[in-house]
């Protein structure tokens, strides 16, 4: 056991995440996304949502200080500028709990599965909202 880790970060996860080094990115998706086709390395977290991991990982994870946009989310094909609730969710998570609080970033949906394609891992929850996806880029913590 240890102390002052969320428990919804399963051993594997908490690996995946120390693994990861500066600029390295995590996806954490919906039960809709193709997680398991687009992710070179895969966790499910089935029965959880997107904003209960996302709370987690970012709990314990640096957000990029050095980048533009260390957190961006998918647009809503056919209307970019809507914000689903979920993506307000998330905002206001990284707003509160994030090392590094920044407004989120936007990709296309297929500049999101490129980009996803090519993270160091996708993490797949069981979040039925549309929409509930965002990428990470990992920072630095400091001695």
């Amino acid at each position: 056991m240890l102390r002052n880790i969320p428990a919804i970060l399963s051993p594997d996860l908490l690996w995946t995440l120390r693994a990861m080094g500066h600029g390295d990115e995590i996806v954490i998706v919906d039960a809709n996304f193709p997680a398991t086709a687009l992710g070179k390395r895969y966790h499910r977290l089935d029965g959880l949502t997107a904003t209960a991991v996302l709370e987690a990982v970012v709990s314990v994870f640096p957000l990029d200080s050095f980048v533009v946009d260390p957190a961006l989310v998918m647009e809503v094909v056919g209307d970019p500028d809507a914000v689903p609730p979920i993506v307000a969710e998330f905002q206001s998570i990284i707003l509160a709990s994030a090392d590094n609080p920044v407004s989120l970033g936007k990709l296309e949906r297929f500049s999101f599965y490129d980009r996803a394609r090519s993270a160091f891992a996708i993490v797949q929850t069981g979040e039925g909202r549309l929409y509930g996806n965002i990428i990470l880029k990992k920072g630095v913590i400091s001695a």
